[in-house]
């Protein structure tokens, strides 16, 4: 059996699909391992966990009393859309071979999943289950925008957005990164998605609050989260779900994988502590919400960085993670003067860009990283990283501003009418109440 170096098998593993298919193929028969299969399997459903209910409830808790059920809602049907536009043709624009567009998008050998069966092998798991994996990939990644736009934003423009955001965003970067793109072979340390996830909707999410205004209120009216028993019941299973998300990302039950969840562990926990330092200094009293906030930014700044690092270095980076998520919500935020609901830009977007940049420097062996390419240096990795970052941000404003338009064009616009707004967008747009609510 084929067995790659924690190197070779960052960014996603996807070395494993790329590269072990034609090796087996001279070499040996290419057989399914159950116990990887197994592994990728409950990875899977944690991930779907993590979502739903998990994102879902962690937002839903954060907004106002009248807006929950809008929350879910938009979690809900966005990861279904994403879900059947990746079966359909995401899949095969993501990890086929694109000829001579081969650097930034896939081709259409898999459309509407051709050719993919029950006896077809990715690395050693069937390739029915790797496609599940990368599609609970492709349906939480959009749903995370909902944060920066809640309680404003009209659900036929959600869905038309969402959509098109996949189609010309995410397919694009997924392919770039883990798909054999430019991102790919340059080589870059994102282990489960530092780029392609998440500094990917945190620059949406700055788009879409400049582009749809702020909320009635905002600034003069108190916008606190209505639950926060359901935020933390979210965020727990969002960290349940990321061990998965990211030990996942190995594709085989094995060491390496363990070091993988270990890390996403310490540092998750690490950041819920820096957090909760910074705060309890500077607003005079530790809370939950911080915490939990905490332990999120933690996880994000993990997210490229988890395949790369020793566990020590993990925790490192969670700690600097919460204290400069922290800043990027208390300061950076009111400096910008965007309406960023959930702070998905403050802490997907923040902690995803710094975990990336920090990722080469926890991964140097001498404090128990796991190093890099063979010739390559940390500076020469930090320029890699560093220049892939300033792409994604780049690509990730202009295709995010492209599909807000095409959706405020088809739908007359992105957002709900005063009226619908006061009265909350579950009455409003949905015709139900989750709660009684007097705001």
């Amino acid at each position: 059996m084929i067995r790659f170096s924690p190197v070779v098998r960052g960014t996603l593993g996807l070395s494993l699909m790329l590269g072990a298919a034609s090796a087996l193929a001279e070499d040996a028969t290419p057989t399914i391992n159950s116990g990887d299969t197994a592994f990728v399997a409950l990875c899977s459903l944690v991930v779907l966990l993590m979502m739903l209910p998990g994102l879902a409830l962690f937002y839903g808790g954060m907004a106002r009393s009248k807006n929950v059920l809008s929350i879910l809602m938009q979690v809900f049907c966005t990861a279904s859309l994403a879900a059947v536009l990746f079966a359909l043709y995401g899949y095969s624009l993501t990890f086929t071979d694109g000829g001579s567009l081969q650097s930034f998008i896939g081709g259409l050998d898999k459309l509407f999943l051709r050719g993919v069966d029950k006896d077809s092998i990715t690395g050693t798991i069937p390739e029915y289950l790797y496609f599940l994996f990368m599609l609970l990939f492709a349906a939480i990644t959009p749903a995370i925008i909902v944060g920066a736009f809640a309680e404003r934003m009209k659900f036929s423009a959600v869905m038309v957005f969402m959509a098109f955001w996949l189609t010309l965003n995410y397919l694009p970067m997924a392919h770039m990164g883990w798909g054999g793109g430019w991102v790919f072979n340059l080589g870059v340390q994102d282990f489960a998605g530092g780029n392609v996830v998440h500094l990917n909707v945190g620059i949406a999410a700055l788009v879409g609050a400049w582009m749809l205004g702020r909320r009635r209120g905002f600034g003069t009216q108190a916008l606190a989260p209505h639950n926060m028993t359901m935020t933390y019941t979210g965020g727990c299973m969002l960290w349940v779900g990321w061990l998965g998300f990211c030990g996942g990302c190995a594709l085989a039950a094995s060491g390496f994988a363990m070091l993988v969840m270990v890390n996403t562990m310490l540092a998750s926990c690490a950041g819920a502590l820096g957090w909760l330092i910074v705060e309890w200094q500077y607003r005079g009293r530790p809370s939950l919400f911080g915490a939990i906030s905490g332990a999120i930014a933690g996880l994000v700044a993990i997210t490229p960085a988890c395949g790369f690092v020793g566990p020590m270095g993990a925790i490192l980076l969670g700690f600097i993670a919460g204290p400069v998520c922290v800043w990027s919500v208390d300061k950076l935020k009111p400096m910008i003067g965007l309406d960023d609901a959930f702070d998905v830009f403050g802490v997907h977007g923040v902690a995803g860009i710094l975990g990336g940049l920090l990722t080469p420097v926890f991964a140097l062996t001498a404090i128990g990283g796991q190093g890099f390419a063979e010739g390559r240096g940390l500076m020469e990795q930090l320029a890699v990283n560093g220049g892939a970052i300033l792409f994604s941000i780049l690509f990730s404003a202009v295709s995010s501003w492209v599909a807000f338009k095409v959706a405020a064009a088809l739908c007359g616009g992105l957002r709900v009418d005063e009226e619908a707004e006061v009265d909350g967008l579950d009455l409003s747009a949905h015709g139900e109440v989750g709660y009684k609510y007097s705001n």
